[in-house]
């Protein structure tokens, strides 16, 4: 707990299983002016949740590495550009696109053909709580419970 080092002891103001509470919480602290950087949202029963975003097949996986080639070779047209006299500029960095979108779309479709089926579909990792502590600075506690409370009752 960073906020807390060598300083009092952090006491827990209020808990919440959703982490948008916990962040409202805190807000509701900011907007009457309490100084919030005395406070910390502490997380809880940390788990990781991997989202399944679908199936990822040879072509899809080509086309991935297709973009992120285009993306590649587009830097690199720009920096050679810079050195083609005229118009040349657009001829390279048209075919140093091509290039990273070609080399990028074989090396996508390679990598996931050497996985051979083992993980066929994309995913996204998140980490996530059970619950969620905010805590306060022990000596700014009762003013922290006061404004939060406060604050409940006009929302």
């Amino acid at each position: 707990m960073g906020a807390f080092a060598g300083e009092g002891h952090p006491q827990t103001l209020a808990t919440f299983t959703r982490y948008e509470d916990a962040q409202s919480a805190v807000d509701l602290l900011s907007d009457e002016g309490f100084p919030v950087e005395s406070v910390s949202i502490v997380g809880h029963d940390i788990r990781t949740v991997e989202n399944v975003a679908g199936r990822l097949t040879t072509g899809k996986a080509a086309a991935r590495g297709a973009a992120g080639g285009a993306w590649f070779g587009l830097l690199l047209g720009l920096l050679f550009s810079i050195f083609a006299p005229g118009v040349a500029f657009i001829g390279v960095l048209l075919i140093a696109l091509g290039a990273g979108a070609l080399w990028g779309a074989l090396w996508g479709a390679v990598g996931h053909a050497a996985t051979r089926g083992r993980r066929d579909f994309a995913s996204v990792k998140t980490m996530e709580a059970g619950r969620y502590e905010v805590l306060v600075r022990g000596e700014l506690s009762a003013r922290a419970h006061q404004v939060l409370a406060q604050g409940r009752k006009v929302a």
